[in-house]
């Protein structure tokens, strides 16, 4: 099964773009995470949409942060992306009257809601500024 990246690879180019001291191209964000320009476009719209990046057109434009990285969380990239689970396991429906399918649904149900909840309440809790000091070798950083 392919894993979903996008979450990672938005984030990774939301922490680059803060480095950078002019807007940066769809083209260059692009050779960076080996995708089309097209790609980046539309993925950078959303976040747009929500006024974590804003673009700008002509010679020196580009997509740029539009709040601190202190102001984003990886909850806010989430939504903005429009993810939805964060799991991709699904449940069963081939026998809808079976008990045991009925009983299994239940529980990994409940148990990817309960894991679901929980890691999206942590997400809340980064924000891309302790990605950065991470990635500057401060590694206590992302230990709340």
């Amino acid at each position: 099964m392919r894993k979903d990246s996008r979450l990672s690879r938005v984030l990774h180019v939301l922490v680059h773009l803060n480095r950078f001291d002019a807007p940066v191209t769809s083209e260059t964000l692009a050779k960076m995470l080996s995708t089309n320009p097209v790609v980046v476009r539309r993925t950078m719209a959303l976040l747009r949409a929500q006024g974590y990046v804003h673009s700008s057109k002509g010679h020196n434009g580009g997509w740029a942060l539009a709040k601190p990285l202190a102001e984003i969380s990886l909850l806010d990239i989430h939504n903005s992306l429009g993810e939805g689970s964060v799991f991709t396991i699904g449940l069963t429906d081939e026998h809808n009257s079976c008990p045991v399918e009925i009983a299994v649904n239940k529980a990994l149900k409940d148990t990817m809601a309960e894991a679901e909840m929980l890691m999206l309440k942590r997400f809340g809790e980064i924000t891309l500024d302790a990605l950065e000091l991470e990635s500057m070798g401060h590694g206590k950083a992302l230990n709340n």
